[in-house]
């Protein structure tokens, strides 16, 4: 049975393939092309992904980055595809899982969202379920730096506080479109915010939201 992880890996794989090398993002600075290459180094080169979050090892990073989009497209894509090497952790379906299922979903919505013509996918409950239970795992973590109180809540209720503090401000909406507000995607994200109308504002431009 097809994962949700290997589900997006596809689905990501197919919308970059279709839109080409030099479409539009949601991640500054980044084409496609930039894209394809950030998801092949996270899961095929680990002496260089780490240079995303530990500053010695930026330099290595951008320079494997730049090989892998000095690459034809078409490479990139197909090793999209077929995911990590085979004694990569990645293979292990419960890795894969925990690892890629939001990782997948936001840099597909990044690239969705970024066209001019986009529209909501429909996302069954159980999807739903799933990104929920991820989010809630790593709401903390992608709150806090955030100048307010943040809490976030489902249509049914359900919530989980990303930030401590006041005032507070109350983001509704489906996991899918909080996880995308969550990770600093404010403008695109389907989602109503209640609270102090200058802490909205402070907290919808803040650009420390995410990881």
């Amino acid at each position: 049975m097809s994962t949700f992880a290997k589900r997006e890996r596809l689905l990501l794989a197919d919308l970059l393939e279709t839109v080409g090398p030099d479409a539009e993002t949601l991640c500054e600075g980044w084409r496609t092309r930039d894209m394809a290459a950030h998801v092949i180094v996270r899961e095929r080169r680990p002496d260089a992904a780490g240079g995303t979050l530990i500053k010695p090892l930026a330099p290595r990073l951008e320079k494997v980055m730049a090989d892998y989009t000095a690459k034809p497209y078409e490479e990139l894509i197909q090793l999209i595809r077929t995911g990590p090497p085979r004694f990569s952790p990645f293979q292990l379906k419960q890795v894969d899982e925990a690892a890629n299922i939001i990782e997948f979903y936001v840099h597909t919505e990044d690239v969705r969202r970024a066209q001019p013509d986009w529209t909501p996918r429909e996302l069954d409950s159980v999807f739903q379920d799933a990104l929920w239970s991820r989010l809630e795992r790593a709401a903390r973590l992608m709150g806090r730096s955030v100048p307010t109180g943040l809490v976030l809540r489902r249509p049914d209720g359900q919530t989980v506080v990303a930030h401590r503090g006041t005032p507070v401000v109350t983001v509704t909406g489906e996991p899918s479109e909080l996880l995308m507000f969550a990770y600093g995607r404010q403008d695109v994200a389907r989602v109503d915010l209640d609270g102090d109308a200058d802490a909205i504002t402070r907290l919808h431009e803040s650009r420390q939201l995410g990881i």
